[in-house]
């Protein structure tokens, strides 16, 4: 009973500076020291959603009830984008850190690919791709790739040494060494890599709904600031960081399924 209560507690810890930021942000809308033109009150952003979500009153003018559609858009664009990036980053990322001649031929180009902003691509993935989802995908899969490859990359070449002498005096073949010991040592990093790769993945199908396509969260983020509706603006932040918290969760209960060993070897270690 007692380690149920203090679970709960934990558990209610965790909105307890978020819920006082609103009331602050609250009180100070409700006495007038933040305009409403340029800060609506946290009552008024709420209100506007509920009506961009269910449409009952209209507040939210062209986008009412709209929301569920704009949020399937920007999603399939996150999981298509961040689908490609996932296979090839963690693909390439073994290749390199596991063969010298991948690391040789392959990384320098790939380095120097890294530090260009995705954002600067915008040109050319509308010449190349035109006004649609195509370049909207192609930058998310930008944003997503070069962590999820870079944490990969350091995965692999972690491995503890000791282990993979074990397992080749133990007759393992090269296939045998990459599917049964270092993929399994190298999952921590390349879920870390995944992890920051579906944050990166939805800041940038932002980005590119802002200019490349006319319809999810992003574009109605953007079409409100013209129409000076921050109360809307404000809420598809809000929208943006909800999913890009949900799709978080997902990847986390996912590592935690697959790494169940090493909690579990985490768990009998402290309690030696």
């Amino acid at each position: 009973m007692t380690k149920f209560l203090v679970h709960a507690w934990r558990q209610k810890g965790r909105f307890v500076v978020p819920v006082g930021l609103l009331l602050i942000w609250e009180f100070l809308a409700r006495i007038g020291y933040l305009p409403p033109a340029l800060l609506p009150a946290p009552s008024r952003v709420f209100l506007t959603w509920g009506d961009w979500v269910f449409g009952y009153d209209e507040s939210a003018q062209d986008i009412s009830g709209r929301w569920l559609s704009d949020a399937l858009a920007s999603s399939t664009r996150v999981f298509a984008g961040y689908s490609i990036a996932s296979v090839l980053g963690i693909s390439l990322g073994v290749a390199i850190g596991w063969w010298r001649w991948a690391e040789r031929n392959l990384e320098p180009t790939l380095q120097m690919l890294r530090p260009i902003p995705p954002v600067s691509w915008i040109p050319l993935a509308i010449i190349w791709f035109g006004i649609a989802n195509k370049p909207a995908i192609f930058l998310v899969f930008l944003g997503a790739f070069f962590p999820i490859l870079m944490n990969t990359i350091h995965g692999v070449k972690t491995v503890n040494r000791d282990l993979l002498r074990a397992a080749a005096m133990a007759g393992a073949r090269e296939s045998q060494l990459l599917r049964f010991v270092v993929l399994p040592a190298a999952m921590p990093s390349i879920f870390a890599g995944l992890r920051i790769g579906v944050g990166s993945a939805w800041m940038l199908t932002v980005t590119a709904e802002m200019v490349a396509v006319k319809s999810g969260l992003g574009y109605s983020l953007w079409d409100s600031y013209y129409f000076l509706r921050y109360d809307l603006v404000i809420a598809s932040m809000i929208s943006i960081g909800l999913l890009g918290y949900l799709t978080d969760l997902l990847i986390k209960a996912l590592m935690h399924r697959l790494l169940r060993w090493q909690h579990a070897g985490t768990v009998q270690g402290s309690r030696a």
